[in-house]
């Protein structure tokens, strides 16, 4: 990476930040850049500066010049409160009034204006995504795409600012992160040609094959129009009936009752285009593209109830994760891949129609190949400005890169230009510093709401001669945005589709036999959890017909879920090759960011917690301090700063749990103060909650490990020391050696009771 992004030097910083003392030190996650004091400050100081971990969009002009400032001076300045003209206040906690106990005056600009502004601090929030959570990062092109697009974003070395949007499809703003969903994965790459926007979501797949269908998916999806319930969520009547009679959706939906609904985080979650795009090299000629975003980190998903419980115990789960993982110096990254095909008339490969967004190309058919790194390495500064008004468009373009006739891409052409304008109060939601290009902008558009370039000139036109001509139109010599001349065929006015557009079956029926029996079971599980949620019982036989067409077994289990009887395939059961890519499960993956949580108490070895802690960090991991009460254990020695707490900690937090010693009962460990604390039998030995957070961790298939009397701990709670994942030492550090190589896998397959292979492997 070039000197402008010291990445390794700013996540040494980050780790040396997490070995500190201070106690909101040893977790990401403070909210300031320095320590507060208990008393109010009076001193007058200038504003604090944002965070290490914290970025900003660069300082370009409304039209895409370099400024060459600081970030600062987009943020606040000045020691003392202002109006929003820059006066000076004396005060701000009391209206103007009459007297003390008189009538507040109409004259109290201050009160207007400060009340004025916050009645109007809301926007429009988006119809769909969002709900999300965004970064700053750089793109590094590997130059190995020179062979099909001229795009200067991608050759060799070429490093490009980047901002990166994930978010949920169907919740409001207020949801919850870790619903059954589709998410989105959009990146906004500043290239010196221009701003190119991929937005893709973590499913290949789409809903629908025209974009005008659009609304009635998301009407379906969406709560409920007389009671605005259920928020965030598919498990109800309205989406199924949709999905079950319009059956074009059933490779999605397949795809969101899999364990890609439920991502473990966005760090581990692929991303997709979902489209085929068309690129074009240095000679004019062309080729068809799918875009993938490859996690360094591997894919991994929560369990279903994992997902339940944190929706409650932590519902900014997957936005929490993103920034402390960053703060931490675990910068997430993923590899920008393609797969190519030749731009053939039809469109098509090995029979698979390339303009279908319900299809995939298998990978072991079209191999991805690596063309960029992507690396998220700074947390926004303020979470209205940038991830909130960010504005993304699958028409903004760079030489190099071009749509297809995709029907769904034809109406999201349309549709995003359209919903910024509603959003963002006007055409200009392109000056907006976050949406800024980074290339010079000489557009001719003028005025209109929220305008803030200050345009010269008197030709806002051409042709013109009073402005010398300017702006002038750029050939393909010049690095001109100019559309591939495709040859349209001739035909009459029609609205139908192709009748490769109508197999809606064999596709979902590869990704079921892909699956490996763990990965089939929680299919299983989710359909009978979403289609019990359901009231109607047509919806639910409906939904069975849809199933039995995919796989015999699948719509069995799920019947016998239900209550009712599996109907037979109404068409004819295909038998292809599984694809193995398809799979989440069965490889190794690096471990950075991943979170350990350390059970221990004053009488526990905290020689060996402060090892492991040590040994946590070195490997690019979160070590979590779990005991009774906050503050410091062996404050008279070399003190542990506590971050979790009895009565805060939940295993779901946690990627690994360790226990250090035997953790009796906290002073709050009664019912009435804790309720876990009276959900699991106390025997004495351990605090109910310790025990209650070792079931879970063990239920979900996670690492646990233990030394120094732990194991008595183990069997208390209904684990056997000797199943798989369970690990005891006599040490800490012999415990972490073991278990790391456990989280490498992700989770503790073996202990679902099934095996690890699809059908044909």
């Amino acid at each position: 990476m070039s000197e402008k992004n010291p990445l390794k030097a700013t996540a040494a910083k980050a780790v040396d930040a997490l070995r500190g003392d201070h106690p909101s030190d040893g977790v990401p996650g403070k909210p300031a850049v320095q320590p507060p004091t208990v008393t109010e400050p009076t001193d007058p100081c200038e504003p604090l500066p944002p965070k290490v971990d914290q970025g900003s969009p660069e300082t370009v002009s409304p039209t895409g010049r370099p400024t060459g400032a600081s970030p600062s001076v987009m943020a606040q300045g000045g020691a003392y409160l202002t109006t929003a003209q820059g006066a000076r206040l004396y005060d701000t906690d009391h209206s103007l009034k009459a007297g003390e106990r008189g009538p507040v005056l109409i004259q109290d600009h201050h009160l207007r204006e400060k009340i004025t502004h916050f009645d109007h601090e809301r926007i429009p929030e988006r119809v769909v995504h969002a709900r999300g959570a965004a970064a700053h990062g750089i793109f590094q092109g590997y130059g190995t795409a020179a062979n099909v697009t001229k795009a200067a974003f991608l050759g060799k070395d070429v490093e490009t600012p980047v901002f990166v949007r994930f978010s949920t499809v169907l919740g409001s703003r207020g949801s919850a992160d870790t619903v059954r969903d589709t998410r989105g994965f959009a990146t906004k790459f500043y290239t010196s040609e221009g701003t190119f926007d991929l937005v893709g979501n973590n499913i290949p797949v789409f809903f629908i094959q025209d974009a005008i269908k659009f609304p009635d998916v998301i009407h379906a999806g969406k709560p409920h129009p007389d009671r605005e319930i259920p928020q965030a969520q598919s498990a109800h009547d309205t989406f199924w009936d949709f999905v079950t009679m319009h059956t074009e959706a059933t490779h999605h939906t397949l795809w969101n009752m899999s364990d890609r609904g439920i991502p473990r985080s966005y760090r581990m979650m692929e991303g997709f285009g979902v489209h085929t795009f068309r690129l074009v090299n240095a000679e004019g000629a062309t080729t068809l593209v799918k875009f993938h975003w490859k996690p360094k980190l591997g894919v991994h998903s929560l369990v279903w109830e994992e997902a339940q419980l944190i929706n409650g115990v932590d519902p900014d789960f997957h936005r929490r994760d993103l920034a402390d993982a960053i703060e931490a110096g675990a910068y997430p990254q993923w590899e920008l891949g393609i797969q190519a095909f030749p731009d053939t008339p039809d469109q098509t490969f090995e029979g698979i129609d390339l303009l279908d967004p319900t299809k995939i190309v298998p990978e072991e058919l079209s191999l991805v190949q690596p063309i960029g790194l992507l690396t998220l390495n700074a947390n926004p500064s303020n979470f209205f400005a940038e991830t909130e008004q960010v504005a993304f468009h699958v028409g903004h373009l760079v030489p190099g890169i071009d749509v297809t006739d995709d029907p769904l891409l034809a109406g999201r052409l349309f549709s995003y230009l359209d919903t910024q304008i509603t959003r963002l109060g006007g055409p200009n939601f392109g000056q907006l510093p976050i949406n800024r290009p980074h290339a010079p902008v000489n557009d001719m558009l003028r005025d209109g709401m929220h305008q803030t370039a200050v345009h010269t000139g008197v030709a806002p036109y051409r042709p013109n001669s009073l402005d010398g001509g300017c702006p002038f139109l750029a050939g393909a010599d010049t690095h001109a945005l100019i559309e591939t001349p495709v040859e349209v065929p001739a035909a009459g006015k029609v609205r139908s589709a192709p009748a490769s557009f109508s197999d809606h079956f064999s596709q979902p029926r590869l990704f079921w036999l892909s699956m490996t029996p763990t990965e089939r079971e929680h299919i299983v599980g989710a359909y009978t959890f979403e289609l019990g949620k359901c009231y109607e019982q047509a919806v639910k036989e409906r939904a069975l017909q849809v199933l039995a067409n995919i796989d015999p077994e699948l719509c069995e289990q799920v019947a016998t879920g239900l209550g009712l009887t599996a109907p037979e395939a109404t068409e004819p059961l295909v038998t292809p090759d599984p694809s193995p890519a398809l799979s989440q499960l069965g490889q190794e993956w690096p471990l950075d960011g991943r979170i350990v949580g350390i059970i221990t108490d004053e009488q526990g070895d905290l020689d060996g917690v402060r090892a492991v802690r040590e040994a946590v960090l070195s490997a690019g991991m979160v070590p979590l301090i779990i005991a009774p009460s906050g503050g410091k254990l062996d404050p008279e020695g070399e003190p542990l700063t506590v971050q979790r707490t009895f009565a805060t900690a939940r295993s779901v937090e946690y990627d690994a749990v360790f226990l250090a010693g035997v953790p009796g009962p906290a002073k709050d460990a009664f019912g009435a103060r804790d309720a876990k604390a009276g959900s699991v039998p106390a025997d004495g030995l351990a605090d109910p909650r310790v025990s209650l957070m070792l079931a879970e961790a063990y239920r979900h298939g996670k690492a646990i490990g233990g030394w120094a009397g732990a194991d008595g701990v183990l069997a208390s709670a209904g684990i056997p020391t000797n199943a798989p994942g369970v690990v005891i030492a006599d040490s800490g550090t012999g415990v972490l050696e073991q278990v790391t190589l456990l989280l490498g896998k992700h989770r503790v397959w073996e202990r679902f009771g099934a095996g690890l292979e699809p059908d044909g492997q």
